[in-house]
């Protein structure tokens, strides 16, 4: 059974590290890059360049999955065919399709061609060099930072931001930038409740970061940005650079008549995590459109794809042995935003369907457990 596995994110990553060598079973693990990015933690290498790879050769090993760094560029679930960059076309029996999403702008004049993202370590190797340069006394540009969405990885990237601009003050004696977060909701964080809400912008108000919930981003030019409260008042704000966390949608590189798609270009599967009409087919992370127990669709978080990979790599050992495939029961154990140094708020599933709210430093430790959590799960 020959099986590619597209992708060496949190879903394609649990696949490959849950196989083991079987006999008739081929594994091709297809990725551009020679590391896995714990891109939950991006926002800690944009701001202080904290370490967030790891090598996939040593993480592969004993798996029976060997790696091809390559790019894929088109996938067509009617030919069986997967095109890569270089020209080259894969076929299969088996697909897993784990590439992740891209940034969504909304067709936002001026965004996408002017606005940093932070989705890969390019990203935030981009912004760790702006802040850098802007604490240099040869700079003369603008040095304050935008940041549009204010959702987990705006708020955890700008309080990141704000912490590091507070040491190199101290260390380079030139005043902070400014940092602003665009929302265009009327509240920063949605995914929790008010109280722990509340106490993540006390944290950001603390650190001077100016909060511009209920404005949406209209405009972006290479350093300013066009915003627009509710009532139609607009005004425009300088910045030496601009972040974009915004949004996300699936990667348009899927191919079938037989696909169905759905919101974000997230594309649906079964229970099983198989893309509807293609059974040898399983779709999973940022681009599947699983749906949880009440029929709604999972969200695009590290925790659920990593379900998603861990069992669809168990499901193709089942394939390989002729047994029936399990279903996807898809759960939440809890949600953590980091807001710099050792502060935290978020909340973890009891029993019963009971949330404990949880903020301060055993926040802050709880969110590292989840972290090393997937880290053992993958070794």
């Amino acid at each position: 059974m020959k099986t590619l596995i597209l992708g060496a994110g949190y879903s394609g990553l649990a696949v490959a590290t849950k196989m083991k060598p079987a006999p008739g079973l081929e594994a091709l693990m297809v990725e551009q890059n020679a590391y896995h990015t714990f891109e939950t933690r991006l926002h800690e290498a944009a701001a202080h360049n904290t370490p967030v790879t790891l090598p996939l050769a040593p993480l592969l090993r004993g798996t029976g999955v060997n790696l091809e760094q390559a790019q894929v560029e088109g996938v067509n679930l009617d030919e069986r065919e997967v095109t890569l960059k270089d020209g080259r076309v894969l076929t299969y029996d088996t697909l897993v399709v784990g590439l992740g999403s891209v940034t969504n702008f909304y067709r936002i004049p001026g965004l996408a061609e002017n606005a940093a993202e932070l989705k890969q370590l390019s990203d935030a190797d981009e912004i760790f060099n702006f802040v850098n340069r802007a604490y240099t006394t040869e700079y003369q540009g603008n040095r304050d930072i935008v940041v549009g969405g204010a959702g987990l990885t705006g708020v955890e990237l700008v309080t990141e931001l704000a912490q590091r601009a507070q040491l190199l003050t101290k260390e380079r004696g030139l005043p902070p930038f400014n940092i602003y977060l665009v929302e265009a909701g009327p509240k920063i964080l949605p995914i929790l409740d008010d109280a722990l809400r509340a106490k993540a912008q006390k944290t950001l108000e603390e650190y001077g970061i100016h909060i511009l919930v209920g404005h949406r981003l209209m405009q972006a030019t290479a350093d300013t940005v066009t915003v627009q409260t509710a009532d139609g008042e607009q005004k425009v704000i300088g910045a030496g650079k601009i972040i974009w966390t915004g949004g996300i949608q699936a990667r348009d590189i899927v191919k079938g008549e037989k696909l169905e798609k759905g919101p974000g270009g997230r594309i649906a599967v079964d229970d099983k995590l198989r893309a509807k009409g293609y059974p040898e087919v399983f779709v999973i992370g940022d681009m599947g459109l699983a749906l949880n127990q009440e029929g709604k669709p999972v969200p695009t978080t590290a925790q659920h794809a990593g379900q998603q990979g861990r069992l669809t790599g168990k499901n193709i050992m089942r394939l390989a042995k002729g047994e029936e495939l399990e279903a996807y029961e898809p759960t939440t154990l809890g949600e953590f935003v980091s807001l710099g140094g050792l502060m935290a708020v978020g909340w973890m599933k009891l029993p019963w369907n009971q949330k404990l709210a949880i903020t301060g430093g055993i926040a802050h430790v709880m969110k590292r457990a989840s972290e090393w959590r997937w880290r053992v799960s993958i070794d």
